[in-house]
């Protein structure tokens, strides 16, 4: 008790902010093993599964304590309006994706849309990359039937092969070392990157993607890359020296935390804090699949300090959204819970409000994102999994006005996106139709969007929150 006294006087005023009412009682990294666990798999081996999850209980951790408690500042702040979270990334990131043109390319991408929403939302953005980590994805059945041949599905590189063999398919732990491995490398990559200016201000024009001059955006682009260099040389000629503080980011991490034996070898205890860290990424968050009050994935969440998010659907009730914030953050802790809301176009107007109402009558903290992806899944007529570019606008679009008639704020996008010149999701810039998807559809799991989809993103987003900025002007 005398240790924990000294070590609340010595904190700053800041981190006294983001302490929480009460610590999670009666739990430890691993009491989740007494709850039901969804979406995971069943390893054949259990002595290679102890084994292996012995050893990554002895690697590095991917992030730090202070990071995370940073970003969760950042979140607490986006939460009051002052700032806007960008969050993107690869629907499931593949092994042989972990190469730097890919890497660099996709934070290109985030950079080039936050530079947009900077520009045009006078507003901080957060940026939080869905990557070093987002190995494992939630699947709608367990098996996978082709040509009369039935295997378990592929359930991301964390755990099975894509490949449609059944060796492929069996559940490897070993696949945890490879992705632990891949993550520390897409870390140290990507903070490489930023250390040595690859965010510069002054030149944002090296983001440019080789394609970027093909894409209809790119006048437009151009235009707003050229006000911000002028911006800043005018601010360096008012003050007579560089402004360094322009020549690198915030960056922060984020994947969906599935895999719960992985995040629990990963979860620490850190000298000079108190509490648990998930120490595998910055920013965990859970599906909706995995978002039972009573499940092993909120029982996992409810007791890490990082900042968690979790994503809600149209079927999500305010009955059940009340409970399941009370589980994850009873103290209301600022920047400590993102709902995620994935509705689809056809579903948000009837399915968003009564949350917003519910969560603003309790007087409950949290920062509301809109993934317009999720919602917003069919298939093509040629078989492709995609997503029409309407239909993500259109959620987003809807999404500002329902939380504007709420008096609620929306905080931030959630989207699955690369910068690669893929053709997975209908419509946009270029118009893309079923006929296109066959020239690059390249995802293993879910349709992204390419680089312009991206961008055009950022800017319909950047005109919508002028068009609701406009009548507190008049």
């Amino acid at each position: 008790m005398m240790q924990r006294t000294k070590t609340l006087i010595a904190m700053t005023s800041q981190e006294r902010s983001l302490q929480p009412v009460s610590l999670a009682k009666d739990w430890t990294p691993g009491t989740w093993r007494a709850r039901e666990g969804l979406q995971m798999p069943t390893y054949p081996d259990a002595c290679a599964l102890a084994s292996t999850l012995a050893e990554l209980g002895r690697m590095p951790p991917l992030v730090t304590s202070w990071e995370i408690l940073a970003l969760k500042q950042q979140i607490a702040e986006a939460q009051e309006g002052r700032r806007f979270l960008l969050q993107g990334g690869d629907c499931a990131e593949s092994f042989a994706d972990c190469e730097s043109t890919i890497i660099s390319n996709r934070l290109k991408v985030l950079l080039q849309m936050s530079l947009v929403l900077v520009h045009g939302m006078r507003l901080p953005v957060l940026r939080v990359g869905r990557f070093a980590g987002q190995y494992a994805k939630p699947r709608s059945a367990d098996t996978e039937t082709v040509d009369g041949v039935t295997l378990p599905t592929y359930r991301g590189d964390f755990i099975n092969a894509p490949e449609f063999t059944e060796a492929a398919r069996i559940p490897d732990p070993r696949r945890m070392i490879r992705g632990h491995a891949r993550s520390a490398m897409t870390m140290n990559f990507v903070r490489s990157l930023i250390d040595g200016g690859f965010a510069d201000l002054h030149h944002p024009e090296y983001w440019d993607l080789g394609w970027v001059g093909r894409s209809p955006l790119a006048g437009e682009y151009q235009r707003m890359v050229g006000a911000i260099g002028d911006a800043v040389r005018f601010m360096e000629t008012l003050s007579g020296e560089s402004v360094h503080n322009l020549k690198r980011v915030e960056f922060y991490t984020s994947h969906e935390a599935l895999l719960l034996p992985y995040e629990e070898a990963l979860t620490r205890e850190v000298p000079r804090q108190w509490g648990w860290f998930n120490m595998s990424t910055h920013y965990p968050w859970i599906g909706m699949r995995t978002a039972a009050l009573d499940g092993a994935h909120v029982e996992y969440l409810r007791g890490v300090r990082n900042p968690i998010a979790v994503k809600i659907g149209p079927s999500v009730t305010p009955e059940r959204l009340i409970p399941l914030i009370d589980a994850l953050n009873p103290g209301d802790e600022p920047g400590r819970l993102t709902l995620i809301h994935r509705m689809g176009a056809t579903h948000i107007a009837k399915a968003l409000p009564p949350l917003l109402e519910a969560v603003r009558r309790e007087g409950r903290r949290v920062l509301w994102v809109s993934d317009p992806m999720h919602g917003n899944t069919e298939s093509t007529s040629n078989g492709y999994k995609t997503r029409r570019f309407d239909n993500i606008r259109a959620e987003v679009d809807q999404a500002f006005d329902l939380h504007a008639a709420a008096g609620t704020h929306l905080g931030g996008v959630h989207l699955e996106l690369t910068g690669e010149d893929v053709t997975e999701c209908l419509g946009g810039a270029r118009e893309l139709s079923e006929i296109d998807l066959e020239r690059a559809y390249r995802t293993c799991v879910d349709p992204r969007l390419n680089y312009e989809q991206s961008l055009e993103i950022a800017m319909l987003i950047v005109r919508k929150h002028a068009q609701m900025k406009a009548p507190a002007r008049a």
